[in-house]
């Protein structure tokens, strides 16, 4: 059963160790319920993992901590009830997230997270600003990792990290996210 001191993080841990630890509580949360989206009365995996993402960051030292923003967006034809979009034009709906409002729509192909949707491959940007058609949801924003959760090939969802610090993600959190979004696409019924 789901409890809050799964989101606890021990001080001074390695960023490494808190991956771990995001990974392991991330598997326990999930387990048994292969819904990414279960109904609007109950806790989806979604919002779990989003809540752990956002205190593994805080728990972090800089630029870490400066994460302003996680949490995924799904591909819109995934929501229960939506109706069907040209498979040439491709949408990511807001899914489950922590900090400030944000974009509720993005195409594939526009921007960090579109981008990374089209490509089915892991977008990491240093500089946001310098990003080609980057969508400023909050313009605190200096940096974005931006992982495909994939199944069967397809990105059905992408797991968005945004931080007010240039140069804010490595290839550490790359490997991390995309270990997670692996979790996440093996766990859900898509």
């Amino acid at each position: 059963m789901p409890h809050a001191d799964s989101s606890y993080f021990g001080a001074n841990a390695s960023k490494s160790d808190i991956y771990t630890q995001v990974l392991e509580q991330a598997q326990g949360l999930v387990y048994g319920q292969r819904n990414w989206y279960k109904s609007l009365t109950k806790t989806s995996n979604f919002s779990n993992v989003a809540s752990l993402l956002w205190h593994a960051y805080a728990a972090l030292p800089s630029p870490s901590s400066s994460v302003n923003w996680a949490g995924f967006y799904i591909r819109q034809d995934k929501f229960p009830n939506a109706q069907p979009t040209d498979a040439q034009k491709q949408v990511l709906w807001l899914g489950p997230f922590q900090g400030r409002p944000a974009c509720q729509e993005i195409r594939f192909g526009r921007g960090v997270c579109g981008t990374a949707a089209e490509k089915r491959e892991t977008v990491l940007v240093g500089d946001v600003l310098s990003f080609p058609g980057h969508i400023a949801c909050d313009a605190s924003s200096r940096s974005e990792i931006v992982v495909p959760i994939l199944v069967g090939g397809e990105t059905v969802a992408i797991i968005d990290v945004d931080c007010t610090e240039p140069d804010g993600f490595d290839e550490v959190d790359r490997k991390y996210l995309e270990e997670l979004a692996r979790l996440l696409a093996e766990a859900c019924d898509w």
